[in-house]
């Protein structure tokens, strides 16, 4: 599958099957995130793996609305970020995320991202604090988002291509 075809086949899937992901697929999902670009070369992120069940239901309150999928999920990857090392972490942490939801998809892996970042968690507290105490990350580290994997119940049809896009290219100027 080319990078277009895992584009068009990638959806925010919210409901897995239950069905375990295969370690192979979590470890080509997890290079496909350290793989990714970053400014500089300066790679200030970090990937928190959780597999654990009472771990993932817990973590499904880090977000006032939006993390409930976490329950039924069979993994979630955090990805955090050191800000002192790269002004942009934020964006850094953006390509990982996108480049391992790719992966996800060419591999038939369901994901979901669950923006962190500015964020509140459903007990108050911003959604940084929130995971950053349950998963004991360290300052100055920063939570970006985590994405939400399972197999999917039902394949997604491929999304076709809205030509109506095409009318946000601009040729020379805007």
């Amino acid at each position: 599958m080319d990078v277009l075809d895992a584009m068009a086949r990638r959806r925010s899937l919210r409901r897995y099957s239950g069905e375990s992901v295969p370690q192979a697929l979590l470890d080509r999902i997890l290079e496909a995130g350290l793989r990714s670009a970053s400014g500089r070369s300066r790679r200030p992120w970090e990937l928190i793996v959780v597999r654990d069940r009472a771990m993932l239901d817990e973590l499904a309150e880090c977000r006032e609305q939006g993390a409930g999928m976490l329950t039924g999920a069979d993994a979630a990857i955090v990805v955090v970020a050191d800000p002192t090392l790269a002004d942009t972490w934020v964006e850094d942490c953006s390509i990982v995320m996108a480049n391992m939801q790719l992966e996800a998809a060419a591999s038939g892996v369901g994901s979901c991202w669950i923006q962190g970042r500015l964020r509140q968690a459903a007990d108050g507290r911003s959604t940084h604090e929130f995971v950053a105490n349950l998963l004991k990350v360290p300052a100055p580290y920063q939570l970006e988002a985590i994405l939400s994997l399972g197999m999917p119940g039902a394949e997604a049809p491929r999304r076709p291509f809205d030509e109506a896009l095409l009318g946000k290219v601009h040729w020379e100027t805007f």
